[in-house]
Formats: C-alpha cells, structure tokens, sequence
C-alpha cells in the first residue's frame, strides 16, 4: 500500500458501495461503512467474507487475509458520526440531487478539516455538490465500476475547484488498490455514462422495438466486440433504476431527447424489475454466482 492513507469512510454500503469497501479492506485499509440500512450493511460483510476466501483468484497477487482480521478492518455504522475518524471518505449514495445535497452538508458538519469526499456520481458534476461545503478544494469524483475489486481503472473527474493535492492523494489512493487514474472534467456523466446510458437505452429499445432477444444482443457485443459483458447484463448488474435516474439527470443536463429513457426501460422500473438486486431484470438471478436464465427462459 503506497498511500499514508489507513482510514478510509464509505458512505452508501449498496451495489456499488459494498465492492468499494471491500476493495480497499483487500488492500490494508480500515473501513468505516455508513448506511441507514441495517441489511446493507450486513450484505457488505458477508461480500468481504465471500471475496476474501476466493481472493488469490479474485485478484492474484494478494493474500487472503484471516477471516478475523477481515472483519476487523470493517466497522460498519448508521451515524455519519463513525467519519470523524476518516482520513478520507468516498460516498456512493443515490443519484438523486436532493439526497446527495443533504448529504454534503452534514458531511461537511462531521469530518474534520482537510478531509476529502471521493464523489462516485454518474452523472451529478462534481462542482455542484463542492458547492454544497465548504472545502470545495477537497472534494473530486472518483466514478468506481461495478465490482470495484475486479476493476484496473477509475474515471477521476476533477472539478473546477479541486486542488492538486487532492488530486494527488488521490491518485495515491488509487495507486494502492492497483488502479488506474484515468482523469477527465467535470460534466454530467463523464466519458463513462454520457456514452454508456445512450448504448443501454440503445439496447434496451432494440429489445423492445424489433423484438431482439436480450441474450442474442449481449452475446453480440461480447463475442464479435470482446466486450466482457453486454450492454443489458451491464445494465442489469448497475440496476435499471440507477440507469433510468442517470438517464433522467443526463436528459435535463443536455436538454437532448437522445437521454429519454424508453417505454421498456421505464416500465421493468415501475413493475420493480431492477436487476440483479431483485432476481429479475433481462435476466433472471437465482443467488450469488448461481446460473442465470435470461427474460425468455433459456439456461446461460
């Protein structure tokens, strides 16, 4: 581990947030993990529990730790109060404005002077919510995949206000997980999601337009582009909720009709057809690492 960084918070133990955490537990960090909801956090524990006893093949070249040292390094908590210890504190909440809004706000309350918030939006800008604290200089977006331990590379989006020792320190934080900074601005939904959401509304509507079956256009992608996944798995994996909301912030940010989330899209929403964390999406998912059948019942 490269960075003087030990301490690191994680705001929001979902999706996305419980892989960052274990993540950078993998690595020698101490985790602090915030969420309101009990089960989350419950969720990320046994995630580090699962990745760390397959971690060699996870990621070769670390060492699985103890059982109990893993644990150690987790504190979990609902207080944003449990961040004051933080060096440094990555949030990953919904992309709803006014909850990440409120949430700078107490966070600027609770962590000490000369921390920094890691902001992992896809598709709020950065300097938006910098503007919502009062160490603007200190808060710059660091936009994790999905898993996050499986990942080279981060987009980093520096925000007008960002300084350079963040930025550093940042870059040294990523460098200790064995990652890439890859650093862009700061404009709604980056690189990654102004071109991504605009592909999965893309092929969610072939779905629904010509009545394509979602494995024949995933297995496109993967077998004549090389993509590792497809763009509905991709989709299914982020949450179809996450990616019709980024859809909807993209839409009012560039007043462009090319982000109007389609009928299909918006109606697996409604019925509750999230994904992978409801067992339903495009496909269907029986538990962790079980076989997925796909929408029309075919074994993949």
């Amino acid at each position: 581990m490269t960075s003087s960084l030990r301490t690191v918070g994680v705001v929001g133990a979902g999706c996305i947030g419980a892989t960052v955490c274990v993540d950078f537990v993998v690595h020698g960090f101490r985790v602090v993990a915030v969420d309101l909801d009990d089960a989350a956090l419950r969720d990320t524990r046994t995630l580090l529990h699962e990745v760390n006893r397959f971690l060699p093949a996870v990621r070769p070249g670390l060492t699985r730790l103890a059982p109990k040292e893993a644990m150690e390094r987790l504190v979990t908590s609902t207080d944003l109060a449990a961040l004051a210890e933080c060096e440094f504190v990555v949030e990953n909440v919904s992309e709803r404005w006014e909850v990440k809004r409120d949430l700078y706000q107490q966070l600027d309350k609770v962590l000490p002077a000369g921390v920094g918030i890691g902001v992992n939006t896809s598709s709020i800008p950065v300097g938006r919510l910098a503007a919502e604290t009062t160490r603007p200089d200190l808060v710059v977006g660091i936009h994790f995949m999905n898993p996050s331990y499986l990942k080279e590379s981060v987009e980093v989006m520096r925000g007008e206000a960002t300084s350079d020792n963040c930025l550093d320190q940042v870059r040294d934080l990523l460098t200790a997980l064995g990652k890439q900074a890859v650093v862009v601005g700061d404009f709604p939904g980056f690189v990654s999601n102004r071109i991504s959401h605009l592909f999965f509304n893309e092929a969610i509507r072939t779905v629904q337009d010509q009545g394509v079956d979602p494995a024949a256009v995933d297995e496109i992608f993967k077998k004549c582009f090389g993509h590792t996944m497809g763009p509905l798995e991709t989709a299914d994996l982020i949450g179809l909720d996450t990616v019709l909301l980024t859809l909807e912030n993209l839409h009012d940010s560039y007043r462009d009709d090319r982000y109007d989330g389609c009928a299909l899209l918006r109606d697996m929403v409604r019925s509750g057809r999230l994904g992978r964390k409801t067992g339903q999406g495009f496909y269907h998912y029986r538990g962790a690492g079980a076989a997925v059948t796909n929408t029309t019942g075919d074994a993949r």
